[in-house]
């Protein structure tokens, strides 16, 4: 048994040690997005510290608690707040609660993030459903020894997004009249964000809009053969040529702002799951 089957063993121990919850979904929720776990019946939650191997998050904005509990009648693990490259993790770290919920017994993973809108159509406050991604933070947490206990060596990633759990949501999107894109995400690493010349090149690239996490997570939930599902938040408007001062608060005021929308369409996609 490789090291980290065994760090995953004894975090899924403790967990299993106090609660009988046997999630059949993950979530993580991003940057001023934990609204969401108000949607949950909780039967137990734990801070990072608490879990064995986890690690910490240092971002003010993110609780930094792992909930299990029942959003009507599906089971849920839900991540309030998470971890970043550029606050001096591993990617090893970084997804290791990823390995832990899929242990917990999960087949799918619900993510979201805030991210700056490059697209010119996009707006602050729309949401994005994530239906590619582009991977620019120099790194990869599948780089190192393969355990083929916990999926192959070279993972196909021509589907990250799941079209199946896509077109769930645009359905649920037409029936709830909300406004919704559909676009690439690339991350970055932060924790500074992009220049004018930066912002053009990642547009010219193909994406819409950009971040500094979540991919490192999809990368391990697919190695692991889970269906994913992301959503962004557009927290600011990343465009060359009228591109202002960036304002960390008004961007955490907008994610706030957007959490109502994105709250209820994470519900029903999670009911229909």
């Amino acid at each position: 048994m490789s090291d980290l089957k065994k760090q995953i063993n004894e975090a899924v121990d403790h967990i299993q040690g106090q609660t009988k919850v046997k999630p059949q979904i993950g979530i993580v929720l991003g940057t001023g997005l934990g609204e969401l776990v108000k949607e949950i019946s909780v039967d137990a939650q734990f801070s990072y510290q608490q879990i064995p191997h986890f690690a910490v998050s240092t971002v003010e904005t993110h609780a930094g608690k792992l909930i299990l509990g029942s959003i009507s009648d599906r089971k849920v693990v839900a991540m309030q707040g998470r971890f970043h490259y550029y606050e001096g993790y591993s990617m090893q770290q970084i997804t290791f609660p990823i390995r832990v919920m899929k242990f917990l017994g999960i087949k799918t993973l619900v993510i979201s993030n805030a991210a700056g809108g490059m697209n010119p159509l996009y707006r602050k406050g729309d949401l994005m459903i994530m239906d590619d991604h582009i991977n620019l933070l120099g790194d990869n947490p599948l780089i190192g020894p393969n355990d083929n206990s916990l999926g192959p060596r070279f993972p196909d990633m021509s589907e990250p997004y799941s079209r199946r759990l896509i077109e769930l949501a645009e359905q649920i999107v037409l029936e709830e009249k909300m406004k919704i894109h559909r676009g690439v995400y690339v991350a970055v690493s932060g924790p500074n964000l992009e220049t004018r010349a930066e912002y053009r090149f990642l547009r010219d690239i193909g994406a819409d809009v950009v971040g500094m996490s979540t991919i490192p997570e999809v990368i391990v939930a697919r190695h692991m053969g889970l269906e994913v599902f992301g959503i962004s938040v557009v927290t600011d408007e990343c465009f060359p040529d009228a591109l202002q001062p960036a304002d960390v608060a008004d961007i955490i005021k907008t994610a706030n702002a957007a959490q109502p929308k994105l709250t209820l369409l994470m519900k029903r996609l999670i009911e229909r799951l």
